[in-house]
């Protein structure tokens, strides 16, 4: 089912993206709309949404269309999140305003996000629960705004004082009620059902679990595959990694780790970036996040149980509870 599902969510998606204009400049303008659709990626999201929907008893063909706007939604998120950010590089290639400037970024954004709509207004219209998939979109971006502002206001005010537990309801906003409550959900909304309260907790689990080890990714030189090595040092984000060696380290060294984030990115250097990962190895910053990844995902997992005591596809439950744990051991 795996390779069929993605293919599916894949084709659904860019089948329903502009790809002919006869003005030269909207060509132009729908091939950069297809650009990141067009990039490889895991198609984590869409493909949890398939596996849930399979899981509460139907064909996994139900959640295309709330698969395929799950997927066109982290495709116009990343756009404008690689230009708050000012990110170098997504999925092995320079992000879209590196190639085409801000302006142009932003808009092509934009119109993904028209775009997104439109096919989940089409395609879930025929769906018992199509207006409740609709709403579950805004309740996905409300969150995940919400989550991104604390992002951002942490770095524009220059705050380091940022404990693990404010860390910890930041991601859950921005990464994991998009990343596993909204797949969890709208996969049961496909099939018909309302999805269980524990969706909500076992998602912010695993969501939480999840982005902690992108972060001890993106610090492994090795396992850094198609993102910028260092990226979140550069940027300065303030991560469980980076919470917890503040929260170690000397008054001296918490000094030194503030003055080399705060200056602005064009400025901070190798040496930086070098020095603050040496802090990192020093303090065990890396295993203590990986730990309290694991401890995250483990009782996300039981909770994730709890909400299918019985479920109605019993292999496909096993699968969805599969990738999930993935989510904490994966190397990219």
């Amino acid at each position: 089912m795996t390779s069929d599902a993605i293919e599916a969510i894949r084709s659904t998606l860019l089948d329903f993206l502009p790809a002919q204009h006869k003005i030269r400049a909207l060509q132009s303008f729908y091939e950069l709309i297809r650009n990141y659709p067009n990039r490889p990626g895991k198609g984590l999201r869409g493909l949890a949404t398939l596996k849930s929907t399979e899981a509460h008893g139907v064909s996994w063909k139900k959640g295309i269309p709330a698969a395929a706007g799950i997927e066109a939604f982290q495709n116009w998120v990343l756009i404008h999140d690689d230009i708050e950010d000012d990110s170098e590089s997504r999925r092995g290639l320079p992000t879209l305003h590196k190639e085409v400037g801000i302006p142009v970024a932003l808009n092509v954004g934009d119109a993904l996000h028209a775009y997104m709509w439109d096919l989940l207004i089409s395609l879930t219209a025929d769906l018992s629960l199509g207006r409740s998939i609709l709403e579950e979109f805004v309740w996905i971006i409300h969150r995940t705004s919400e989550g991104q502002h604390l992002d951002l206001t942490w770095i524009k005010e220059a705050r380091f004082d940022i404990a693990e537990q404010d860390y910890l309801q930041m991601v859950y906003l921005k990464t994991a009620c998009y990343t596993v409550v909204g797949p969890l959900r709208l996969g049961s909304l496909s099939a018909g059902i309302q999805p269980p309260e524990e969706f909500l907790e076992a998602g912010k689990l695993l969501g939480c679990a999840f982005q902690i080890r992108d972060d001890i990714l993106n610090l492994m030189p090795d396992l850094t595959i198609g993102k910028e090595f260092a990226g979140d040092l550069y940027e300065a984000k303030r991560t469980l990694i980076l919470a917890h060696l503040f929260s170690h380290a000397t008054a001296e060294e918490r000094q030194e780790i503030i003055d080399r984030l705060s200056r602005p990115r064009q400025k901070r250097n190798e040496e930086d970036i070098a020095r603050i990962l040496l802090l990192i190895t020093n303090y065990g910053s890396l295993d203590y996040a990986q730990d309290c990844a694991n401890h995250l995902a483990k009782t996300g997992l039981s909770t994730l149980d709890d909400a299918f005591r019985n479920p109605a596809n019993p292999i496909a439950f096993n699968q969805l509870r599969s990738l999930f744990r993935s989510l904490v051991t994966r190397d990219s």
